[in-house]
């Protein structure tokens, strides 16, 4: 098996309430995450010994599973000392991201009643060696067929591990050749791509969606708030197709892939065709608050010893 990294064969992933070895890290048959993708999760950035916006982070992933009625939730401190367990477990202090899941946990039998769900939660934390993964000079994109899950199908502000939809349009990405697809709401105003939030820059002002049909993403939010303290303009609203194609510069935000500007959609071309001044100084920002604002790794509880 080829990986993007070969450093990511060796790593130890938390399941449950221990490490385990990639090779032995799995859950039940019985798991409600494979039951039914009943979960709950998050991406995590590590920057330079830091992990970026994990309050916020943890914030959405408690709101989550209470949304969800999970029974047995991990306190937030557990989860803190297994992610910082794990990240010290694989000498992890940069360049990483975490994917962190709480699925319902193990049934005690298969079927969809969450009354089979009789032991608590399964915590995943899975870190990996993993740069941003979308190239900081521009990606290429199309419009999907599928559209983004409404507040009359499935509430987007919990951010659950049923993924199908978002499955369903990178297919159809990667079948036209490109990077990602963008997903419109069921009024066919732009909602977000099948992994990212989205941006457009237009006479000076920073536009993106309503979170009425998107994930509130936590670098989203960060980057509003980094924007906004740097004396730009931001307005959230309904987007339209023609005001993407016409746009003066796009970029989209998310914990894996940074800042990436859009450089093309559907074929049209945005903007110059090349990254844009607002977004290289948007991704500066990013990087700077990640960087000064992130929540450092503290020491490891056999360092903290030996000092004692």
């Amino acid at each position: 098996m080829e990986l993007p990294d070969p450093r990511n064969a060796d790593i130890q992933v938390f399941v449950g309430n221990a490490l385990k070895p990639r090779s032995e890290a799995k859950v039940s048959v019985f798991d409600s995450s494979v039951q039914g993708g009943d979960a709950v999760w998050e991406g995590l950035r590590v920057y330079r010994g830091r992990v970026a916006d994990l309050g916020r982070h943890l914030d959405r992933l408690f709101d989550s599973a209470h949304a969800m009625a999970f029974s047995g939730i991990p306190s937030r401190d557990a989860v803190r000392e297994a992610l910082f367990e794990t990240l010290h477990a694989n000498g992890m202090t940069d360049g990483v991201h975490v994917r962190l899941t709480l699925s319902r946990g193990e049934k005690v039998t298969s079927g969809m009643s969450p009354e089979w769900n009789r032991t608590g939660c399964t915590l995943i934390v899975l870190p990996e060696w993993k740069p941003l993964v979308y190239d900081p000079e521009g990606i290429r994109l199309i419009t999907s067929s599928i559209r983004r899950n409404s507040p009359q199908c499935l509430d987007s502000k919990i951010h659950h591990a049923n993924l199908i939809n978002n499955i369903l349009a990178k297919i159809e990405a990667n079948r036209a050749g490109v990077d990602d697809a963008l997903m419109l709401d069921l009024n066919g105003f732009v909602a977000e791509t099948n992994a990212t939030n989205v941006f457009l820059v237009r006479r000076g002002e920073l536009l993106t969606s309503t979170t009425d049909s998107c994930l509130p993403g936590v670098t989203r939010a960060s980057l509003i708030e980094a924007a906004r303290e740097d004396g730009i303009r931001v307005v959230e609203r309904n987007l339209s197709l023609t005001e993407v194609y016409t746009a003066d510069e796009m970029f989209t935000t998310g914990t894996m892939g940074g800042l990436a500007p859009v450089l093309e959609v559907d074929g049209r071309r945005i903007g110059s065709g090349a990254r844009g001044a607002l977004t290289r100084r948007l991704q500066r920002l990013h990087l700077e608050r990640a960087w000064a604002d992130g929540e450092p790794i503290p020491p490891s509880r056999r360092t903290r010893r030996g000092m004692a």
